[in-house]
């Protein structure tokens, strides 16, 4: 069955504020032409500079995935780049008035109903897949990480998550295009496990971070002390621990709802190999590093 390109019927704005930076942005996601792809402008700085959203323009993985065209940079695009996929959108230029994606609620869920709002506009041309001659893989020896994505008639992702974690345990998620993307994969949040957030603070990270946009996963016994640094930080009061082992502040919307961000957000990063990949991807404890590592692999390997 052939495909069809197609991109947004208008322009759609978020507000909000970055995750790493905490600086205010208002984002446009609007259509593009046939054969476009995704691109990101930064209006702020003019409208010239514009990042094509491609692997070999990822210039950061600390924590999320940042694209750059020296001298400017785009920060955590992998959310926008997954909803843009999930729900089948080829062409689209992402204009932003500072650095970051807003965070939003740390998922796609936004973005999807936004875009649910409206038909798709056809734009009459065949989308272009991207199939590959082989299988690539990749492996991180010290973390364990690995990614094989191999040629396929239909695109898959499977992941599988392990943080050697009692509370969250090992999850498994997937998805294909006869996935309701919009249901089952866009509202997943972001997530930070309680003895890493001590760090990311010092380091200049989630500076926009905030117990209502990010799953909190408490693995060890956390004295009242060091919630109220953290409820502090944040602004936030009467923080506690769940019986399941996470901060009070939100529900999960459904029990793997970690495993399922986790899919969200390398659906986002392998979208820049350049289109939609025509392939079978399956990845064991994926992250931005290694993600964007296989977006490489497969654009080196089609040139």
């Amino acid at each position: 069955m052939i495909v069809n390109q197609k991109t947004l019927s208008k322009t759609y704005v978020f507000r909000g504020h970055g995750l790493h930076t905490g600086k205010p942005v208002k984002m446009k996601v609007g259509p593009a032409p046939v054969d476009a792809g995704i691109s990101f402008l930064r209006s702020d700085l003019g409208e010239d500079c514009r990042v094509k959203a491609f692997a070999e323009n990822v210039t950061t993985t600390t924590r999320s995935t940042t694209i750059s065209d020296y001298p400017y940079s785009v920060v955590t695009i992998e959310h926008i780049m997954s909803a843009l996929t999930g729900l089948g959108i080829d062409n689209a230029l992402v204009s932003l008035d500072n650095d970051e994606v807003p965070i939003l609620d740390g998922s796609a869920r936004l973005y999807a109903e936004a875009f649910a709002k409206d038909p798709l506009v056809d734009q009459g041309v065949p989308r272009h897949y991207i199939t590959l001659p082989e299988a690539v893989e990749l492996r991180d020896e010290k973390s364990g990480s690995w990614i094989r994505i191999e040629p396929s008639d239909r695109p898959s992702i499977d992941v599988t998550i392990d943080f050697n974690s009692h509370v969250v345990g090992v999850q498994s998620a997937h998805w294909d295009e006869e996935v309701d993307y919009a249901r089952e994969i866009a509202p997943c949040r972001t997530f930070v496990f309680f003895h890493e957030l001590q760090f990311l603070f010092k380091n200049n990270l989630i500076k926009g971070g905030d117990v209502d946009n990010a799953i909190v996963v408490v693995e060890h016994p956390v004295t009242d002390e060091q919630i109220g640094e953290i409820a502090d930080a944040m602004g936030k009061h009467k923080l506690s621990v769940t019986p399941e082992g996470y901060l009070n502040t939100i529900r999960l919307h459904f029990p793997d709802e970690i495993g399922r961000h986790k899919l969200l957000d390398i659906i986002g990063d392998m979208r820049l190999v350049g289109g939609f990949l025509n392939a079978k991807v399956t990845a064991y404890k994926p992250g931005h590093t290694i993600n964007t590592l296989a977006a490489k692999a497969v654009r080196k390997l089609l040139k």
